[in-house]
């Protein structure tokens, strides 16, 4: 049973509504270390690495918003889970917005080619793609960015973190799709990624999606990073998070898939990103990701 090491990463500069930044406290306070350490595991809680606020700093590339900062952030994260995947512990990166996940994901795929010369397995767990870059994004928020990022594209200042590129688009597989701009729709299916839409699992089932999707992240592969976001789940279960998009995972869906995960055995590093207290009611999303930390940590039913 490797170590489990908490990171924290406050980052609220690639969205647009603050309160993310907030995230890992709440995930402290719904008790995770303590349930974790539960089921058996060593923990250490590495704290909160530093991250600057949007009202401390000028979004220069409008296209890009604070993706230098956003970058800087994100290589102390690669550091610091490289370190820990280096000690031998699983590395849980508590959000923060999932632009973050351009310095975990990175970190693992530089571990895995290192120890085991072999390729990440990714699984992208998120009601949306996270794959517009600055000449496709909208919005210019960065949290949009990240995928993109990892498999090699703009914006530089996230994509030049690790190894370019970290993922291979054969070994990522998005689950829970169900919001993507248009332009974004273009660029997956130019990517080559596997993509399991809510649609697909309404037609076969969580069981057979996550079957798949594992199995697709687990092929020629090290092991699994799994980057979950919280707005996969339907906004009725998890309120409390910047993006909601109604028509997500249902309790047990959200469930099955991490404790599926956990059966595999595959996992290396774990991300739950983009909670956000000041939208939620009474600390439910926080608390529910912490619950769903204990599924991919092999909790069980019986």
């Amino acid at each position: 049973m490797k170590p489990v090491h908490i990171i924290g990463c406050p980052l609220d500069l690639g969205g647009g509504r603050r309160g993310v930044d907030m995230g890992p406290s709440a995930f402290r306070i719904a008790g995770l270390r303590d349930q974790i350490t539960s089921l058996g595991y060593v923990v250490a809680d590495k704290g909160d690495l530093p991250a600057p606020i949007p009202e401390t700093r000028k979004p220069e590339n409008p296209k890009k918003k604070y993706a230098k900062e956003i970058g800087k952030v994100c290589q102390k994260l690669y550091d610091v889970a490289l370190k820990s995947l280096d000690e031998g512990a699983l590395p849980l990166v508590l959000g923060g917005d999932h632009s973050l996940a351009a310095g975990s994901v990175a970190a693992s795929a530089t571990w895995l080619k290192r120890t085991q010369r072999k390729p990440v397995g990714l699984l992208w767990i998120d009601a949306h793609g996270d794959m517009n870059t600055p000449a496709t994004t909208t919005s210019g928020n960065v949290h949009g960015m990240p995928l993109a990022a990892l498999l090699g594209q703009e914006p530089v200042e996230l994509s030049s973190i690790g190894e370019s590129p970290s993922v291979l688009p054969q070994h990522t597989v998005l689950v829970g799709i169900r919001n993507l701009d248009e332009q974004e729709k273009q660029q997956i299916r130019a990517a080559g990624v596997h993509v399991f839409t809510m649609k697909d699992i309404d037609r076969d089932g969580i069981a057979r999606v996550a079957e798949r999707a594992i199995a697709l992240a687990s092929d020629g592969t090290g092991g699994i990073h799994v980057s979950f976001d919280m707005d996969v789940c339907d906004p009725s279960l998890a309120p409390g998070v910047g993006t909601p998009v109604k028509g997500g995972f249902d309790y047990r869906e959200a469930h099955m898939i991490m404790e599926m995960l956990a059966d595999s055995r595959r996992l290396v590093a774990l991300d739950v990103v983009e909670v956000n207290p000041t939208l939620d009611i009474r600390n439910t999303t926080a608390e529910f990701g912490a619950e769903l930390v204990l599924s991919a940590l092999g909790k069980n039913i019986l």
